[in-house]
């Protein structure tokens, strides 16, 4: 299933939301302008280095252009291809947008950033001594869809469903969309596991999923429920 929209209207414009897509944007254009050898060093410098992280290892002077706790934020807004940058600003896009509502602007770049940097250590802890960067947003955006999850499970999610020629688009409730992407990311985590080298941060989306799950009940406008049923949505009441 690929998500491609919601019918879950907001309030307020996402500026964050999408000011956050247009960083991701720039910063992989920058990337992939960057000759071979320099991307890569690019990466080492600004992606999350869990030996690094947690003590294992000291990093050159040459590959320390942030605090290495830095590199937790700064790892957010690098990605390793197109698929990976479209992949996680589809998601942002979708359901971003709803969490900043419920929010605001302020709150949602502290929730986001928290979700991002739990992701990260929760990746990182399963190799710690790890020497391999950790990049992308997805672990950011995976506490939204953990946010998303608890407030609006019933909200319409539109769907592209590839299966050859009987490929269609289908409304299905979001709780089905987030529910099955959390359980093969738990699926998917554990058939990992033992495996070396770089790959899908599974673990880095099931910590940020559950963080979100856990601190939208702090970010959120006091009146916004858990569970809202769709109609109900909106402090005006529109749908």
């Amino acid at each position: 299933m690929i998500p491609l929209r919601d019918d879950n209207p907001t309030e307020i414009t996402p500026i964050v939301t999408v000011a956050t897509i247009v960083m991701c944007v720039l910063v992989f254009l920058y990337e992939i302008s960057l000759p071979a050898q320099s991307n890569e060093v690019f990466v080492y410098m600004y992606g999350a280095i869990p030996a690094a992280v947690f003590g294992y290892v000291q990093l050159p002077p040459e590959l320390m252009s942030l605090p290495v706790y830095g590199t937790l934020f700064s790892s957010m807004f690098l990605h390793g291809g197109w698929m990976h940058l479209i992949g996680n600003m589809l998601y942002l896009w979708i359901f971003g947008n709803n969490i900043e509502d419920v929010m605001g602007h302020g709150k949602f770049i502290v929730f986001y950033a928290t979700c991002g940097v739990v992701a990260a250590l929760s990746h990182g802890l399963i190799d710690p001594e790890s020497t391999i960067p950790m990049i992308g947003a997805s672990g950011a955006i995976s506490g939204v869809l953990g946010a998303y999850l608890m407030l609006f499970p019933r909200a319409r999610v539109l769907v592209f469903i590839p299966i050859g020629f009987f490929s269609q688009l289908i409304h299905v409730p979001a709780a089905v969309v987030l529910g099955l992407w959390f359980l093969m990311q738990v699926f998917s985590g554990g058939m990992s596991l033992g495996n070396e080298g770089g790959g899908v941060a599974f673990f880095a989306h099931i910590g940020g999923f559950v963080a979100g799950m856990v601190l939208i009940g702090f970010f959120k406008h006091p009146h916004i429920q858990f569970f809202n049923p769709p109609q109900s949505y909106g402090r005006s009441g529109r749908w």
